[in-house]
């Protein structure tokens, strides 16, 4: 078993954390303006550069709103946020998703896996479909949970490079945390042999260069975990 080396957070990670707190928590409501930096700085005891650096980054994460020479206000996160406000929140939740958001992730993963596959499937070489089947086995030798997670990831995210659209990979490399999240959420609820079943089937069809056939069954195990016999849904959201 190994261990991550302790790290010690930042004034500015401890201001952004606690500003995201009292936002999602509601405390502090949309539309509402935040005091001077200056004054913000005095009560909080750290510097005007710590206040400034983590107002900026919690812009850019869509939850706050500056407005030169009028001030900063809390902007509403659900239209301004960013896939880096979706992790905010998951950190806010205890690491996991309402089953809101959960259920649109699935939602556009099947309409980008099944796009990856369109597009991959007539161009792959046998070596890229060796490649596939390296990982595919890897998921089923995995030790634990998170292995088979990143092996599931490296399995989706080499299917989107293999498309050959530029833009597949990079998206779902920036979807990478919430969505290794809801395997996570699979593999505790099914187990990972049940991961390793749905790579291999979908696998199937790639070997038989069969895309209809592969977008079709990528389809049904999705839908399944949306709104079928195998959710992954959070009890009482």
């Amino acid at each position: 078993m190994t261990f991550q080396k302790l790290h010690t957070p930042s004034l500015k990670e401890l201001f952004v954390k606690e500003l995201e707190t009292r936002i999602l928590s509601g405390r502090l409501a949309i539309g509402e303006k935040l005091p001077p930096e200056r004054e913000l700085a005095s009560s909080m005891e750290v510097s005007r550069a710590v206040i400034n650096g983590g107002i900026t980054e919690l812009a850019q994460k869509g939850f706050l709103l500056i407005k030169p020479r009028v001030g900063t206000f809390v902007a509403d996160y659900r239209k301004e946020g960013t896939l880096e406000t979706l992790i905010s929140i998951m950190n806010y939740n205890g690491g996991t998703l309402k089953n809101t958001e959960i259920s649109s992730i699935l939602e556009v993963r099947l309409a980008l896996d099944s796009l990856a596959l369109r597009l991959g499937i007539p161009k792959m070489s046998e070596a890229d479909i060796a490649e596939l089947s390296k990982i595919t086995e890897s998921i089923r030798q995995a030790a634990d949970i998170p292995e088979a997670c990143r092996q599931a990831f490296a399995f989706q995210h080499q299917l989107a490079f293999l498309s050959g659209n530029t833009l597949i990979p990079l998206i779902f490399k920036s979807f990478e945390v919430p969505v290794a999240t809801l395997w996570e959420r699979f593999c505790q609820l099914y187990g990972i042999p049940a991961l390793y079943e749905n790579t291999a089937s979908l696998l199937k069809y790639i070997k038989q260069r069969d895309t209809n056939g592969a977008i079709a069954f990528l389809e049904s195990y999705l839908e399944d975990t949306i709104s079928g016999n195998r959710p992954i849904y959070y009890e009482n959201q």
